[in-house]
């Protein structure tokens, strides 16, 4: 089942590839953004990344479901941020109004031993490349 996480769980001596999306099971999210990092991976493996993680606002089971849909193997570290505490904390929350409320802007970021070092942001729910996986394994 879910467990908690800290930052140091997640950042801690460690190269990782986060990205935001909205929502979990939404169609530009588990269509579009996130396919493009389980698709590639393994080449972010090759790249000294430990860890591929994608960060939702929505509860764990949630994100679980968008992860047996779109990520079978399991690859992909599912973050859930139910209150949206962390995206708030880091400033890449965006308010969707009666759509659903605070969620996490669009973005993506590469974080070694707990700094941010490349940070893709696409400003709002909105995907371009900016966010993509590609732009990230070029960014490695």
């Amino acid at each position: 089942g879910p467990s908690d996480l800290s930052y140091s769980d997640v950042f801690k001596g460690k190269t990782v590839v986060l990205f935001g999306i909205p929502g979990a099971l939404t169609p530009t999210c588990s269509e579009n953004q996130m396919p493009g990092y389980v698709e590639n991976y393994d080449k972010f493996m090759e790249k000294g990344v430990d860890t591929v993680a994608c960060l939702a606002v929505n509860d764990p089971f949630v994100t679980s479901a968008m992860s047996k849909k779109v990520d079978p193997d399991g690859k992909i570290l599912m973050l859930a941020d139910g209150a949206a505490s962390f995206v708030k904390a880091v400033g890449i929350d965006v308010d969707t109004g009666n759509f659903g409320g605070i969620r996490s802007r669009r973005c993506a970021m590469i974080v070694k031993d707990g700094k941010v070092e490349v940070f893709g942001d696409e400003g709002g729910t909105g995907f371009t490349d900016i966010s993509s996986a590609e732009t990230m394994l070029s960014k490695l």
